[in-house]
């Protein structure tokens, strides 16, 4: 029985989705904690912290009752420069399945930051630009075939009559961000909002059931307002929608943020992706070091076919901080 690539992967493309469309296309990977690694989010994101550098890193495990899962796993450094640019870079790197499939992506950002209104220029626009490429990729050897079965001398795996014109495909890649932040210090609320667009150069899709489709466009929107209940507490409410092809992400939440001793934040907080999962998060600041654990609970009818598979995040990051604090410092963009 002779079937196409793409009915081949149908149980990953279905997982990719995180809902339970058959039809959906989403492709690129998703994080619960995307305000930890912003860059992938919108390049506009790129040194949106109060610090010289910053390094960070988050690995995600997905639907681990499988016997291979999704793993997820991304690097990210960004650097601010006295010219109103900053310039970052970030690798991703996602593998599941029994046939070795991989999704890595390796991107440079840079971010120009001199569009500040307002009397004190606390408004603050900032654009930014992405450029990189896809690594995709797949191990044929691994996968089992409908031809391969013999009702008398059972599995041959030598017997196999189909084939595949690629099994690795590397694509150049480039996409690009707005953001809007309220970098005042000392009021009761800073709102920020951004928008993003990935894949602006519609790589080719070759491992598509023609070969010739290209990887969907994939908007994003992202937007929250940090509250500021008293100088040892706030609250950020947040939420976020991403489309990509016929699929879309949905995502609201809110984490409270509390100064528990001096250098030490404690994060406590929760969001809900519509139709797919709860996932609670606690997170630990101390000095110029944030580690942040969520585990999403699988709400979606795919999680009840996958027996209540649930997913797990973990992240890391590091800031270098200046001598002095600029006034931004008091707000802190999307993300911790």
């Amino acid at each position: 029985m002779r079937r196409t690539f793409i009915s081949r992967l149908l149980p990953l493309l279905l997982l990719f989705t995180g809902a339970g469309k058959a039809m959906q296309a989403q492709v690129d990977p998703h994080f619960t904690q995307y305000y930890v690694y912003p860059s992938w989010l919108n390049p506009a994101l790129t040194g949106s912290f109060d610090g010289d550098y910053r390094v960070s890193g988050i690995y995600r495990n997905q639907w681990g009752n499988i016997s291979k899962p999704f793993r997820t796993v991304g690097l990210g450094g960004e650097f601010v420069t006295n010219n109103n640019v900053n310039i970052g870079i970030n690798l991703l790197n996602q593998t599941a399945g029994d046939g070795g499939y991989y999704y890595t992506t390796g991107y440079a950002n840079l971010a120009y930051t001199g569009v500040r209104l307002g009397a004190a220029e606390n408004h603050r626009i900032v654009m930014g630009l992405q450029l990189g490429m896809i690594w995709r990729g797949f191990n044929s050897s691994k996968f089992t075939f409908g031809d391969q079965w013999d009702p008398i001398t059972g599995f041959n795996p030598g017997t196999s009559t189909d084939g595949f014109n690629k099994t690795k495909t590397a694509s150049f890649d480039a996409g690009a961000g707005l953001l809007y932040f309220d970098a005042a210090p000392g009021k009761k609320a800073n709102l920020y909002a951004g928008f993003s667009v990935s894949h602006l150069t519609k790589p080719k899709d070759y491992f598509s059931a023609n070969g010739d489709a290209s990887l969907p466009i994939r908007y994003t929107g992202h937007a929250g307002v940090q509250l500021n209940v008293s100088e040892f507490l706030s609250v950020t409410p947040n939420v976020l929608y991403s489309k990509q092809g016929t699929a879309e992400e949905k995502m609201a939440g809110a984490y409270v943020q509390l100064n528990a001793a001096p250098g030490t934040d404690v994060m406590l907080g929760a969001n809900y992706r519509i139709k797919d999962a709860i996932s609670p998060f606690v997170g630990l600041t101390h000095n110029n070091m944030v580690l942040g654990i969520s585990y999403d609970v699988n709400t979606s009818e795919l999680g009840k076919m996958a027996h209540g598979s649930n997913s797990f995040e973990i992240s890391l990051s590091f800031t270098g901080r200046r001598s002095i604090k600029t006034p931004e410092a008091h707000f802190i963009c999307p993300r911790l």
